[in-house]
């Protein structure tokens, strides 16, 4: 969260409030995200199993596309259901309508999720965009790979062993995640700052990421990516001016003596890193805070196949609002 009032002196913010203007929009957006309506174009159909197979023969099975096979994954994340349900519940959806394929099972759907190759998270508004975007926040959190709830430890009183993958995600100011990768625990944010940038085919103007990502080759890495962008990075509280820092981290630091650090951070607009603080908490509000694939390999494409999906919810419509407290 950004840098706060102290308490110890007496300094209170109240809580701020803010008022939708467009509810009745949202109300029927926020619908339609459980809407159980489906419907297949005659191309999806077309282009549900492979048309050119090297095995065909007597007793083949047919092969499935990229296409099937992602569209069953978004399935599953949307309605949280394990592989098996998944594979029952669109088998009964295309026998209800009377159409002449089914769903890969269970083992080609989870086999097959490590080769897809997802590169970056689909259905992004600005897919081909003429302009650039305009504020882009960057950040990470653990999602959770195994290990028992705290109803559990609480209850035996014993402390289970637990593990979990880090997400980290960019999000653009329309709220549309534009770049996802999923690593190792171990893994710093800084050090996958590059991969995570490279998804972006677009310049953007603002760049926003809390304090974790304080370092000379972050800054390096975001000025080569985005030339014109203003670097939003608050400094440590004990950072110093030197000639062994970047330029702009010599320049927020010279901002911060001058003016205080509340100061910086409204001049700066460093609010709009709150941007991926919401993508997360969306994330695991919508999607679940775990991960359902046992493979780093399998994990990384559900990580962007997850991405993909509140992507497409976003699609659907978000609240407009303004602060009146």
């Amino acid at each position: 969260m950004p840098y706060k009032y102290p308490k110890s002196k007496d300094w209170h913010v109240p809580k701020q409030k803010y008022r939708i203007v467009n509810w009745s929009e949202y109300n029927k957006a926020l619908k339609n995200r459980g809407s159980m309506d489906f419907w297949l174009t005659d191309d999806a159909v077309e282009q549900w199993y492979e048309v050119d197979q090297d095995n065909i023969g007597c007793g083949a099975p047919q092969e499935y596309t990229d296409f099937a096979i992602i569209t069953c994954h978004e399935i599953r994340q949307v309605y949280k259901q394990p592989l098996r349900q998944t594979e029952g519940f669109i088998n009964s959806i295309f026998k209800m309508m009377k159409l002449d394929i089914k769903c890969p099972s269970y083992s080609v759907l989870s086999k097959r999720l490590s080769l897809l190759g997802i590169e970056s998270p689909r259905y992004a508004k600005n897919a081909v965009p003429e302009e650039g975007i305009s504020t882009i926040a960057i950040d990470s959190t653990g999602l959770k790979r195994f290990g028992r709830d705290e109803w559990h430890q609480e209850k035996h009183k014993v402390s289970a062993k637990r593990s979990w993958r880090k997400l980290h995600i960019a999000v653009d100011q329309d709220h549309y995640i534009q770049g996802t990768i999923l690593t190792d625990r171990f893994d710093s944010d800084e050090g996958t700052l590059d991969d995570l940038i490279d998804q972006f085919e677009v310049p953007a103007n603002h760049v926003s990421l809390d304090g974790a990502y304080d370092s000379f080759d972050v800054y390096e890495q975001l000025s080569d990516k985005f030339p014109d962008a203003e670097i939003v990075i608050p400094p440590d509280k004990n950072a110093v001016i030197n000639d062994a820092n970047h330029v702009i981290r010599n320049h927020n630091l010279e901002q911060i003596i001058e003016h205080g650090r509340m100061h910086w951070q409204k001049l700066t607009q460093y609010g709009r890193r709150n941007y991926s603080e919401l993508a997360i908490q969306r994330y695991k509000r919508i999607l679940g805070n775990r991960l359902h694939s046992r493979e780093l390999s399998r994990q990384k494409q559900e990580a962007m196949i997850g991405s993909s999906v509140l992507n497409k919810m976003t699609s659907l419509g978000m609240p407009i609002s303004y602060r009146y407290a």
